[in-house]
């Protein structure tokens, strides 16, 4: 099945996770890191700063492709976009 994200075509059989993230400052001028949605949201609201969100990729070859979203309304979008493309085949 060929999966879209972001306008971007990916054969999910190349898949080997599918993630999404948060993406906050380290603290370092323009240091970023990624953490779970999860743990933001249970353990450091209002602690960090969040610059945005992603979807992680990483496929049989090594080949990490991230997709950034500014918002997590974004994010949620494209979550769902996903998910539809997954159950209409």
């Amino acid at each position: 099945m060929i999966l879209t994200i972001a306008d971007t075509q990916l054969d999910s059989k190349q898949i080997t996770k599918l993630y999404p993230v948060a993406i906050v400052g380290t603290g370092e001028e323009n240091e970023t890191t990624h953490i779970s949605i999860e743990w933001l949201e249970t353990e450091k609201v209002g602690k960090v700063i969040v610059v945005g969100y992603a979807i992680v990729v990483n496929l049989q070859d090594g080949v990490k492709k991230e997709f950034f979203y500014h918002t997590k309304d974004e994010l949620t979008e494209e979550i769902i976009s996903i998910q539809k493309q997954f159950t209409s085949k």
